[in-house]
């Protein structure tokens, strides 16, 4: 890691790895969102608020897997959780799937420092006959050396266990005296994400959850009615309903309401 990469932490909360120059670029400008912007997905946030504080108490938590449909939240809660326990000493580096190699050496920089790091993945997933999750298996818990103490990994994905899974993986799966015996292929792809200790799922919203998140972007119209035809007609072409959806509707009908 270049001199150039070393960032007072006490001075910034956030960074982001850039590989190609092999440093940190401290985040001057933050996505203010906050916890309690978030609708629709009490249960998630709850449990990862849950293993966040543990882990900023110095006590047991766990890797954190957040998978599921797109727009739903997933990466909004890694950015409301730093901005909620920033001042109690938590810290993000946000690092691309492609870069993962380099997190060995990112880590080695962050096991002395008195703050505790949420490494955040976002949107991690791996094609088949990509090898870079091997890696990532090893930094997880699979290395001679313990994890550090004060560092976390929360990765974002579409996809349940990482990889893509067809039906002819199944292919070799028995039951022996009851038990499920999984093929090879199936318990490759699966000991991936089983290394994160805590998964949680986000579904789709439906209709009256998406024009809540609408009404609280909004707030006060003349003619809510209207405004609730517009959002359920913007949605609609956009082929689904998500909390991104109704912040994509709140950016291009802000004007006109």
């Amino acid at each position: 890691m270049s001199s150039s990469s070393v960032i007072d932490w006490s001075k910034t909360v956030a960074a982001i790895w850039r590989a190609r120059q092999q440093h940190l670029r401290a985040v001057t400008r933050i996505d203010g969102i906050e916890l309690d912007q978030l609708l629709g997905i009490e249960r998630q946030k709850k449990l990862i608020v849950e293993n966040t504080e543990r882990f900023i108490a110095g006590l047991p938590a766990n890797n954190a897997l957040l998978w599921g449909s797109r727009g739903t939240g997933k990466s909004s809660i890694i950015k409301a959780l730093l901005n909620a326990y920033a001042d109690k000493g938590l810290r993000v580096i946000q690092i691309d799937k492609d870069d993962l190699l380099d997190l060995p050496e990112i880590v080695d920089e962050l096991v002395e420092q008195p703050y505790h790091f949420i490494v955040f993945c976002d949107d991690l997933s791996f094609e088949e006959g990509d090898a870079t999750y091997k890696a990532l298996k090893s930094i997880l818990e699979g290395s001679i050396e313990l994890p550090p103490d004060n560092v976390l990994i929360y990765a974002t994905s579409n996809r349940r266990h990482l990889m893509p899974e067809y039906m002819s993986d199944n292919e070799g799966t028995k039951v022996v005296e009851t038990e499920l015996h999984f093929a090879d292929v199936v318990e490759e792809k699966i000991s991936l994400s089983d290394r994160f200790g805590l998964w949680l799922s986000f579904y789709s919203i439906n209709q009256d959850q998406y024009i809540e998140i609408v009404d609280q972007l909004v707030g006060q119209v003349e003619n809510k009615q209207a405004m609730h035809a517009e959002a359920k007609r913007f949605a609609t072409s956009k082929g689904g309903r998500s909390g991104r959806t109704a912040q994509q509707f709140f950016k291009a009908y802000s004007g006109k309401l």
